[in-house]
């Protein structure tokens, strides 16, 4: 006789299935939790960047420059080296500038030996070389002193400043701005090779508006503190302006290696009238009426 096996029904299959738990998380539980549970903190600092510091533009030194127009010196070359002897010069007027000795003293020391003559050389009797109307204007040139450019001076030390930093940090941002031109510098090449070359070319901006241009290329010295008048007078004196055609058939001679085309160059925004320092120097100031440092 044999045995018969009674096969039982297969449970349901959600019998098969793990117990879930559920973590029982209160309000006492998770408060629990953030007072032992330490995350890192984040600070925030609310203190800025200290500013770098203002440049020093305290005027140490007062110099004057007289300008004057020599209505005859184009056609009278009898007047020699020195056209402060003009017989019949027309004053245009008085510059007064106030130069930053703190912030550039060797720039603002060798332009005033060339205003007193204590370099071996002045600019006494020398040319306005060229005017950039609405920009500035450039006196000072170095050269030979029977065309109106100044004497290479001998006294001078030598401008370590020109590759300084803290030299070039004064903006060209209006009129009347004193500055040594390196970038616009208008010295013969074969010059500045002698070894005993010095860089006493100027420029003062003319305004009305900034001419930053200039920035960062050339060192801003000094300041006008009389005579803006002077400075848009000077501005305002018609130059030699070439056309468009001239400029363009220039600059293809200079590609070419035209040695003339750098010679032609020379003229324009040269001024029509013999603008020229007929008298420079020093001014000693014992009570300064004026703000001691401008921007």
């Amino acid at each position: 006789m044999g045995c018969s096996a009674t096969l039982l029904p297969s449970p349901p299959p959600h019998l098969h299935r793990p117990p879930t738990f559920k973590p029982l998380l209160n309000r006492r539980s998770l408060l629990f939790l953030s007072t032992t549970l330490s995350f890192p903190a984040t600070t925030i600092s609310t203190s800025s960047a200290t500013p770098p510091p203002q440049p020093d533009t305290t005027i140490t030194e007062r110099v004057y420059l007289d300008f004057s127009i020599c209505p005859n010196y184009f056609t009278n070359r009898t007047l020699g080296d020195d056209l402060s002897n003009c017989s019949d010069s027309e004053p245009i007027g008085r510059l007064v500038l106030g130069l930053y000795g703190n912030l550039v003293p060797i720039t603002v020391s060798n332009f005033k030996s060339m205003c007193t003559g204590t370099s071996g050389s002045t600019y006494k009797g020398t040319l306005v070389q060229k005017i950039f109307p609405g920009q500035f204007f450039m006196a000072g040139r170095q050269g030979r002193r029977d065309k109106g450019e100044v004497k290479p001076p001998l006294e001078l030390i030598r401008n370590t400043e020109t590759v300084e930093s803290k030299a070039f940090v004064l903006e060209h941002n209006r009129g009347g701005i004193v500055s040594l031109p390196l970038s616009e510098n208008d010295d013969d090449d074969d010059l500045k090779l002698n070894p005993k070359y010095h860089n006493v070319e100027f420029l003062i901006t003319t305004g009305p508006g900034p001419a930053p241009q200039l920035d960062s290329k050339n060192i801003v010295f000094g300041t006008v503190l009389e005579g803006m008048d002077i400075v848009t007078s000077i501005a305002a004196i018609p130059t030699y302006k070439p056309s468009e055609n001239i400029r363009q058939y220039n600059g293809f001679a200079e590609l070419l290696g035209d040695g003339r085309a750098k010679t032609a160059r020379a003229i324009w925004n040269k001024p029509q009238q013999t603008v020229y320092i007929s008298d420079c120097g020093e001014l000693k100031v014992a009570k300064p009426t004026l703000s001691p440092s401008l921007p």
